[in-house]
């Protein structure tokens, strides 16, 4: 596969030029293609996303992929209603439940969270406040290489500090960016990349 630099898009057998993470696994083309770094909005959507990225801390993104339509079942599709009312039982579940990560701390900060975004709903909820991180795309050059890519940036630490502030867990400054990037607040699609 032809690369432009090193670093760089990655053109597919398809021709199509793509992030170089984009073609690593089957499983990445089309999340790379058709949703990392789309818009996404609304309170559950987005709350599915903080989520799974907190679940992804320590781990690829390609296990959580994977895993998302067992996450979805077992968190009763992210509705933050139904995952703010779960009880000792459900805790136990998701627990014996080998089609997601059974990490306790991440299981009772996906809980956690829930409750953190209905209560968020009185100050215009989790949408306003994770939008309100996006940095201006204008001062954002598109990244030339995997290598201009950053872990974290300014708005993703101020993102994280305000999360924490209204009692999310897990959402450190580098899930926080990684939130961003999945979720179209910033675009890192690399510059001739065919999704961007």
């Amino acid at each position: 596969m032809p690369v432009s630099e090193p670093g760089g898009v990655v053109v597919g057998e398809d021709g199509l030029a793509r992030c170089p993470w984009g073609l690593s696994a089957p499983d990445y083309v089309s999340y790379h293609d058709q949703e990392w770094g789309r818009p996404v909005h609304g309170d559950e959507a987005l709350f599915e996303r903080v989520c799974l990225e907190a679940f992804q801390s320590g781990l690829s993104w390609i296990t959580i992929l994977r895993r998302r339509e067992t996450f979805r079942a077992a968190f009763k599709g992210f509705a933050i209603d139904a995952v703010a009312s779960f009880t000792d039982a459900d805790r136990e579940r998701l627990m014996a439940d080998p089609g997601i990560i059974r990490n306790r701390a991440k299981v009772e900060a996906s809980i956690a969270n829930a409750l953190a975004a209905q209560a968020l709903r009185d100050e215009g909820g989790l949408d306003a406040l994770i939008w309100s991180f996006a940095p201006d795309p204008a001062t954002r050059p598109a990244p030339r290489t995997t290598a201009d890519v950053p872990a974290t940036s300014p708005e993703s630490v101020a993102l994280a500090k305000a999360l924490k502030s209204h009692g999310f867990r897990f959402v450190g400054p580098t899930t926080a960016y990684a939130l961003m990037q999945a979720c179209g607040l910033v675009n890192d699609h690399l510059a001739g990349c065919s999704a961007r």
